[in-house]
């Protein structure tokens, strides 16, 4: 990662080199918002209100006042020089939609897994798809508003976290808080494959 290079297209301009990282996490763990705080551009949403037909099928307790879902991804870039971009890639929390997944994931550098205390199990499907299929991830903890803090250690254990996978606490509505987790993200991936971080 340490050599990051474009090549130029058919009519000679430069193509950036494009890297992939997932957000991931359970339903309201911040996805959306956090892919929606690093977004230079406007992030493509699919979003969806929730409805009545959701009842018994998606579990709201402890988030009553969210009011939509991700229903495919979220999308956002961020261009970190003329020889490098990032896309971001936001994974719908529910079950339901899992099945986008594995295409979502396809390529990716690694993933972040969003994690919310209130419902801190959410996130174990995410931890789970990462572990399995070897993709380098972190977990950022999104400090809510009113939520009970917990120490990253006491995190950490009830996650069943390998000791080596980062753990980070912060702010997904917050741009440089997000910028963070990603830096955590680009050092952990470096560091399983022995080079220095860009």
């Amino acid at each position: 990662m340490d050599s990051v290079h474009s090549d130029r297209d058919g009519s000679g301009q430069r193509v950036p080199l494009a890297l992939k990282i997932l957000i991931a996490g359970g339903f309201g763990a911040g996805k959306t918002t956090l892919v929606s705080a690093l977004s230079e551009v406007r992030p493509l949403q699919t979003e969806e209100v929730l409805t009545s037909a959701g009842v018994g099928t998606d579990d709201t307790f402890g988030v009553e006042g969210k009011t939509t879902t991700t229903v495919a991804m979220d999308f956002g870039r961020i261009t970190i020089n003329e020889d490098l971009q990032v896309y971001l890639f936001g994974t719908p929390g529910q079950d339901r939609f899992w099945f986008l997944w594995d295409e979502l994931a396809f390529g990716a550098l690694g993933a972040v897994v969003l994690a919310d205390t209130r419902r801190l199990a959410d996130c174990f499907p995410s931890v789970d798809y990462f572990e399995q299929r070897g993709i380098p991830f972190v977990v950022g903890v999104n400090c809510f508003d009113g939520s009970r803090r917990f120490s990253l250690n006491s995190v950490r254990h009830a996650l069943d976290l390998d000791p080596d996978v980062p753990l980070v606490l912060c702010d997904a509505r917050d741009r440089q808080s997000g910028k963070l987790v990603l830096v955590a993200l680009v050092e952990h991936v470096a560091a399983q494959r022995g080079e220095p971080a860009a």
